[in-house]
């Protein structure tokens, strides 16, 4: 019989209790083994719940039971989970986690302890909730060099965004909607302002490019700035605008990575992605585009990833899986602004048909956009590609009679 311990009975938590007990005859099938949950860690009291008894507010009755071999951490954050889960990796358990900022922030290290104590650190759960990803990047598509990894990772600000595309909402009042909905919390800083597409984008090119991609590392950018004047000229233009988290290995064998607003072509498939639905796009030097799509969040589906992660830890007891990258460093990772790049720019001037005159020669291959209602001070269009760090100076050098008010990234064809 293995014994289980799930750390946090929130959503997730007791998500993962009730997926198991749910289908707990199938998934021993599975596991080729009988299992059972022995303890759930949370501060709060449960009663009447109906596994009552399995409930310690103590880590320690974890940590030292010799019976539990496999831990689930859903309490989210980086502490006090950190120390919880490097502490049962050295202490021979094997851990399943959905904790995205924890896994960004220190997955080199949890793996390398991992390694070093035969026992396993699975996070399928921690990118796209039950949308299949990272066993796809590491089993699936293993004989490929992954080129370049991009996509919608955040449901929140997708669902903002198609609002605001569908319904002409403004971004506040479809923020207002999406938090009464439930898609976003009360505070949805992590969300609108891209750190949860950060670390997740920080993930998957960890697993793909086999070094540590840090989230202070790539550059992020949110979506709160974005207003429906700007959605107007990514239709003129031909497309939408929607949060992009993008990860691309150079010829240099650096990493280039960002996330932020962009304009996607309605050619790409990642442009009918609409509502609180993802999509991650792998390209593969073999395969070509894969594309993984599905409600990237949610109490059930990402408890159905973690535990599938306790099945393959029971699976594998006194065997490693595949997961591993090393630890990174500062070298690692490209300047964005040294990279090619187009720009959409939006701005406004007291002079516009000499800003007119000035952007043309600035930008090559500049296209200017339109739309019914602009005000007439005010012009938009995409520069052209070119050096990003250049073309943003140049934009720099005519702040005295052209003020941007938008600037975004054109995401290349695919």
């Amino acid at each position: 019989m293995y014994q289980i311990a799930v750390m946090g009975h929130g959503v997730v938590g007791s998500g993962v209790v009730e997926v198991f007990y749910k289908n707990r005859e199938s998934i021993q099938k599975k596991a080729g083994a009988e299992m059972d949950i022995k303890r759930i860690l949370d501060l709060q009291e449960f009663p009447g719940c109906p596994y009552e008894d399995k409930f310690t507010k103590d880590f320690q009755e974890i940590l030292n039971d010799p019976e539990i071999t496999v831990v689930v951490e859903t309490m989210g954050g980086l502490n006090p989970a950190y120390h919880y889960v490097k502490s049962c990796l050295l202490s021979g358990k094997s851990v399943t986690t959905s904790n995205k900022e924890l896994v960004a922030a220190k997955g080199a290290e949890l793996l390398k302890i991992a390694r070093e104590n035969n026992v396993n650190f699975l996070f399928e759960a921690s990118v796209g909730g039950g949308i299949p990803i990272i066993r796809p990047i590491s089993q699936c598509l293993a004989a490929n060099d992954i080129e370049t990894i991009e996509g919608i990772l955040n449901g929140t600000t997708n669902f903002i965004l198609t609002k605001m595309i569908r319904e002409q909402m403004n971004f506040e009042d479809a923020l207002a909607l999406a938090q009464k909905l439930g898609y976003a919390e009360k505070d949805p800083t992590a969300d609108v302002e891209g750190h949860d597409a950060c670390r997740k984008i920080c993930i998957l090119a960890s697993l793909a490019f086999g070094r540590h991609v840090y989230p202070e590392q790539v550059q992020t950018e949110g979506i709160s700035g974005i207003t429906l004047a700007d959605v107007e000229y990514a239709e003129n233009w031909g497309g939408v605008v929607k949060l992009i988290a993008r990860a691309q290995k150079l010829e240099n064998g650096k990493v280039l990575a960002w996330v932020g607003p962009a304009f996607v072509s309605r050619e790409s498939q990642l442009s009918t992605v609409d509502d609180v639905f993802n999509a991650v796009l792998v390209r593969g030097d073999a395969t070509g585009d894969v594309v993984f799509y599905g409600k990237g969040a949610g109490k059930l589906p990402t408890a159905s990833a973690v535990v599938a992660d306790v099945i393959d830890c029971v699976k594998h007891v006194q065997a490693r899986k595949y997961l591993y990258w090393e630890d990174g460093s500062p070298d690692d990772v490209a300047d964005p602004m040294a990279a090619e790049a187009e720009l959409y720019v939006r701005a406004v001037s007291g002079q516009p048909h000499r800003a007119l005159e000035e952007i043309k020669k600035a930008f090559s291959c500049v296209r200017m956009l339109s739309r019914s209602g602009a005000p007439r001070d005010e012009l938009a269009f995409v520069t052209g590609r070119d050096q990003e760090g250049r073309l943003r100076g140049r934009l720099h050098e005519m702040s005295g009679w052209l003020e941007p008010q938008s600037v975004i990234r054109v995401l290349e064809d695919q």
